[in-house]
C-alpha cells in the first residue's frame, strides 16, 4: 500500500491546455507521479453550462480518486470557476483540491494594487465573475477589464497555433476597448500559455503577460510541503496520460509539450 507521500497528483483539463500546467508541475515537482486527464469528448468547457462541467468533472475526480491520487488539481478555468466548490465538498477528506484561479489572485494582489489588470479568458470563465468577485473582494483598488475570448481555445485545439488566422483572432481580440489601457494581462484559459509569444507580439512589452502555469505549480508545491506530502524519493516521477477520447491532435500535443512520444489511454467517462 502507498503512502500518502508516494501516491500521484490528479492533473485535469477539457483538452490539451491543462498540460501548460502539468509542464510547470513536472518542471517544479520532478520526483512527483502524475497523471493527466483530458476529457477530450466534452472540450471545449467554456461554452458549456455550470451544470454540465460539475458534472464532467466529478466524474473525472471519481477516476483520479480510483487511481489513488493525493491531490486533484484542475488545471482548467472554466472547471475551477464551474465546480471548484462543489468538486471540494465531494472529495471530501480523500483528497487535496486545487484550482487555478486563486493562486493568480494571490499573485494580482501582491503585484497590482491599484493598477487596471486585463482578463481574457472562455465565456464560462469571464461571465461567471469569479476573478472580478475574488479581486474586489481583496478592496486593493484593482480595476478588471474582461474580455470573453471563445475563439481561441477552439483554434488552439484544431492545431491552428503560429497560424495567420490564429494571429488576426487574437489581434482583434485584444484590440477591443474592454481591455483598453491595463497594465497587465490575465491568461485566463491554460490553453493561452500556448499563444503568449503572440499575446507578447501585440503588446511590445507594455503590459506584463500573467501566465498561472508557474504560479499555481508554486501553490502545488506550497500545499504538499504544509501537509507532508510531497515524495521525498530522488527518482523521476512517472506521467500517464488518460483521455476521455483518442483525438491526433492531443497526441501531437503532448510530444510539443514534453518532446516524448507518451502513451495515451482511452477512459470515456459514459461507461
Amino acid at each position: 500500500m502507498q503512502s500518502a507521500q508516494q501516491k500521484p497528483i490528479g492533473i485535469f483539463d477539457s483538452g490539451i491546455g491543462g498540460l501548460t500546467v502539468m509542464r510547470a508541475v513536472r518542471n517544479l515537482l520532478p520526483h512527483e507521479d502524475i497523471i493527466y486527464f483530458g476529457d477530450t469528448a466534452h472540450l471545449p468547457y467554456g461554452d458549456k453550462s455550470t451544470e454540465a462541467i460539475q458534472s464532467y468533472s466529478i466524474k473525472i475526480a471519481n477516476f483520479l480518486l480510483s487511481q489513488e491520487c493525493k491531490v486533484i488539481l484542475i488545471a482548467c478555468n472554466s472547471a475551477s470557476a464551474a465546480a471548484y466548490k462543489l468538486l471540494k465538498e465531494y472529495v471530501g477528506s480523500k483528497a487535496s483540491v486545487l484550482n487555478v484561479i486563486d493562486p493568480m489572485v494571490s499573485l494580482v494582489a501582491e503585484k497590482y494594487a491599484g493598477k487596471i489588470v486585463g482578463l481574457i479568458g472562455t465565456k464560462q470563465t469571464v461571465h461567471s465573475n469569479v476573478y472580478a468577485k475574488k479581486i474586489n473582494d481583496l478592496q486593493l483598488g484593482i480595476t478588471l477589464k474582461s474580455l470573453a475570448t471563445p475563439l481561441l481555445v477552439p483554434m488552439i485545439e484544431e492545431g491552428y497555433l503560429r497560424s495567420p488566422i490564429l494571429q488576426q483572432t487574437i489581434t482583434d481580440y485584444l484590440s477591443r476597448s474592454e481591455l483598453s489601457d491595463i497594465e497587465a494581462l490575465i491568461l485566463g484559459c491554460t490553453h493561452y500559455p500556448l499563444i503568449r509569444p503572440e499575446i507578447e507580439a501585440f503588446y511590445q512589452g507594455k503590459v506584463a503577460i500573467l501566465d498561472s502555469s508557474e504560479v499555481v505549480a508554486r501553490s502545488l508545491r506550497g500545499l504538499l510541503e504544509l501537509k507532508n506530502i510531497a515524495n521525498p524519493q530522488q527518482k523521476t516521477g512517472k506521467s500517464s496520460f488518460f483521455v476521455s477520447d483518442y483525438t491526433q491532435s492531443f497526441e501531437n500535443a503532448t510530444f510539443l509539450f514534453f518532446g516524448e512520444n507518451v502513451r495515451l489511454e482511452h477512459y470515456p467517462l459514459w461507461e
